[in-house]
């Protein structure tokens, strides 16, 4: 991310974006890695709750990547009542389907949901490494979200979630814009340009006797049909004229050259 796009980012105001909730997070790498997560997306609210260990981890900002702006906000909770208290509406994830009557959300149903509360401050909970959230964790959320992953192999690494859940939730807000497309950065050829490059083209291929005699001129339509398709810009025909005069006044410098 540059620096514009990460400062752009930090004005999204307060309460707007979704906190993300870990519980109990045991690795550094992990809560590290959440952060790059969360940053790449726009998230910048973190909220830990008892983790492993205790807090600053060792290892955690070269986890982050840079996003160091997310790991100095972060806030530490002694409880997920606690981290949970200031929020109008909270989802909780999980792999594992628990019997609760809870709604179920795939990510961008879940996120379009978080982005339709305006004005109301909103959370998403991730559980521990090895086990996820308990039961009773997950009956304080509102809702739950979780992930079309394979039935074969469910598990996924904490900062794998959280960056999903950015993605949708950046998507979701509207913001989900690119950073740079392909269109391009040069005219398109004119007619004579192209005629031009056809001419010295097939001059070259003329002096090199590539075309046989009696199908000359079916060959030459067919290049110049491949060469249109092509859709040239003037770049691109000023970069085939160069290499073509290259190759020719290299010919007409060797021994035995014209």
């Amino acid at each position: 991310m540059t620096r514009a796009a990460d400062e752009k980012d930090l004005e999204i105001p307060p309460g707007t974006a979704p906190a993300v909730i870990l519980v109990e997070p045991q690795l550094a790498e992990n809560i590290g890695m959440t952060a790059r997560a969360m940053a790449n997306f726009g998230l910048s609210e973190l909220r830990l709750v008892n983790p492993k260990n205790g807090w600053p981890k060792k290892g955690v900002r070269e986890a982050a990547s840079g996003a160091t702006h997310v790991l100095d906000r972060a806030q530490v909770f002694s409880s997920v009542e606690e981290a949970i208290a200031d929020l109008h509406f909270v989802l909780a994830t999980t792999a594992r389907e628990r019997g609760q009557m809870k709604r179920v959300y795939a990510p961008e149903d879940a996120m379009a949901e978080l982005s339709g509360r305006a004005g109301q401050a909103c959370g998403v909970m991730f559980g521990r490494e090895r086990v996820g959230l308990t039961n009773d964790e997950v009956s304080l959320a509102d809702a739950i979200v979780t992930f079309p992953v394979s039935p074969d192999f469910p598990s996924l690494n904490l900062a794998q979630a959280v960056l999903l859940v950015g993605y949708e939730w950046r998507r979701a807000s509207g913001r989900a814009q690119i950073p740079f497309s392909g269109e391009m950065l040069s005219t398109p050829a004119t007619r004579d340009a192209l005629t031009a490059l056809f001419a010295n083209l097939e001059s070259a291929l003329d002096a090199a006797g590539f075309y046989p005699p009696q199908k000359r001129g079916g060959i030459v339509r067919n290049m110049r049909d491949r060469l249109h398709r092509m859709e040239m810009t003037e770049q691109d025909v000023r970069t085939f004229q160069g290499a073509l005069r290259a190759m020719t006044q290299r010919k007409k410098h060797q021994p035995g050259g014209e």
